[in-house]
């Protein structure tokens, strides 16, 4: 019998829903600007719908970023039946690394990062080893991101949060110093090089999909790869953050014209900057093996799969093509695969991915008011 394909969106995750929503919040949240008057502060209006926020203080810009980890610890929990591990310092540092890598592609540094553990029910943290493991990856995803883990909330929220699980999120807020190292996409240019950094597989988004594949296999998530590995485990691999690399891009002297984390929207994020280009891709990192066997039992195409998962490739810089070496040798030394994927070229707004001969148009991504 033959497979019924599950796209995305009908897993449950409607961006044609979501985003409208995101751009009117953003418009209705511009008329609040002006309250940066009584501080001396004001805002920057190009860092509206990026990642994160930014505004400008006397000495330098300041950055505020929230995001949450979305599903990835439903995995965890039934992956651990099997494998009798937690995964919760993983699963931590897949939180926090969700609210890093925002930060950092407007070209901030990592100051401090808040926790929220939302409960249905105290019982949740009753599970001691759990407990420990969770606080643990927390205070190392901070450390491997340069950052004060300063505090956060546990709220408990019956009839809201099952009280099996826990929605974990968090905030961050960064400094942009010297404040040369502002990065909105306003230096963006044609003749700019793309360079793709590698992922560590399915980071934290697209989880949904994943999870519902979980539940139509035989054996779950206990279900093995060819490559040897469960499927659990593979789609648990923590979720790299990128921040002591674009320290160290900064610190080799590269002037970084844009940055996007590649998370939700998949490859489609390449064209998130507001400046009308042409993005074309001539290289194409191979995926690791979770793609390929989520795209067999889901029965999407490359075209669904490009524009949702980040396919290997986990976060993109923009910039000057002699700077390409400097960079690579960057992400080299952070242990990071890094490839010269593509160029910045003059025409519409769309990504082009040539071996696979996919283009995605402008209109496919309306995060931005």
């Amino acid at each position: 019998m033959k497979k019924q394909k599950i796209s995305y969106k009908e897993s449950g995750v409607n961006y044609e829903a979501m985003d409208p929503i995101k751009v009117l919040a953003q418009l209705r949240a511009k008329a609040t600007a002006a309250n940066f008057n009584r501080f001396g502060a004001k805002e920057i209006a190009d860092s509206r719908g990026e990642s994160a926020y930014v505004w400008e203080e006397k000495d330098e810009y300041r950055a505020f970023v929230i995001e949450g980890l979305g599903t990835k610890n439903l995995v965890a929990d039934e992956t651990r039946k099997f494998t009798g591990k937690t995964h919760y310092d993983t699963i931590a540092q897949d939180t926090v690394a969700m609210i890093v890598n925002d930060l950092i592609v407007v070209g901030a540094d990592p100051q401090v990062v808040n926790a929220y553990f939302a409960i249905g029910s105290g019982d949740w943290f009753s599970d001691e080893e759990r407990a420990i493991d969770l606080v643990e990856g927390w205070a190392k995803a901070c450390d491997l991101a340069g950052a004060v883990w300063g505090g956060g909330e546990t709220p408990t929220l019956k009839d809201i949060v099952d009280p099996g699980t826990i929605d974990l999120a968090g905030s961050a807020i960064g400094v942009i110093k010297p404040k040369k190292h502002l990065t909105l996409g306003e230096k963006l240019d044609a003749g700019d090089a793309i360079i793709l950094i590698e992922s560590s597989g399915i980071h934290a988004n697209g989880l949904t999909l994943a999870r519902t594949i979980a539940s139509q296999l035989p054996k779950g998530y206990a279900t093995l790869l060819p490559d040897g590995t469960s499927y659990g485990e593979s789609i648990l691999a923590p979720t790299h953050i990128y921040a002591q690399l674009i320290r160290d891009t900064f610190d080799a002297g590269v002037e970084i014209h844009y940055m996007t984390n590649i998370t939700g929207h998949g490859w489609r994020k390449l064209m998130r900057a507001n400046k009308i280009f042409t993005y074309v891709m001539h290289t194409v990192p191979n995926p690791q093996p979770i793609f390929p066997f989520i795209q067999k039992n889901s029965g999407n195409d490359d075209q669904e799969m490009y524009g949702n998962f980040n396919m290997g490739a986990g976060f993109a810089l923009f910039i000057n093509k002699r700077d390409v070496k400097k960079t690579i040798d960057a992400a080299t030394k952070n242990s990071l695969k890094a490839w010269h994927a593509g160029t910045v070229e003059k025409g519409e707004k769309q990504v082009i991915i040539e071996p696979l001969k996919l283009t995605y148009k402008g209109d496919t991504l309306k995060v931005k008011a």
